[in-house]
């Protein structure tokens, strides 16, 4: 049973720091995606970085510069971490750990029924 749990969301004052971290578990497959996705207030879900099990990584523009994201062990990842700086406002979301077996990066970020998910943390950007 794969398991995603977040952690590390609360508030942040707009161009400030905020590091998120997923623990991974259960998850026995040798290849993956994990990625970081948001759904903000009356939005839809967005991907905003992804890594694959070759260390490739993809950012959505609008975070690019700003989100890093990483693993513990690419070998065999128990944690994700997303380190996004220079905060802003609008991106006030609950942001959600994922996982996939494999991904077409052309297609990314994609959702499927294969799709594993965290239960999310609220990361809150105040002026």
């Amino acid at each position: 049973q794969v398991q995603l749990v977040e952690s590390g969301g609360g508030s942040v004052q707009s161009g400030g720091s905020l590091r998120l971290s997923c623990a991974v578990s259960g998850y026995t497959y040798s290849s993956y995606c994990l990625a970081w996705f948001r759904q903000a207030p009356g939005k839809e879900r967005e991907g905003v970085a992804a890594i694959d099990d070759y260390g490739s990584t993809r950012y959505a523009d609008s975070v690019k510069g700003r989100l890093s994201i990483s693993l513990d062990n690419a070998d065999n990842p128990n944690a994700l971490y997303h380190q996004m700086n220079s905060l802003k406002q609008e991106e006030t979301a609950m942001y959600y750990c994922a996982a996939e077996r494999s991904v077409v990066w052309s297609k990314w970020p994609d959702e499927d029924e294969e799709t594993y998910w965290g239960q999310g943390t609220q990361e809150t950007v105040s002026s």
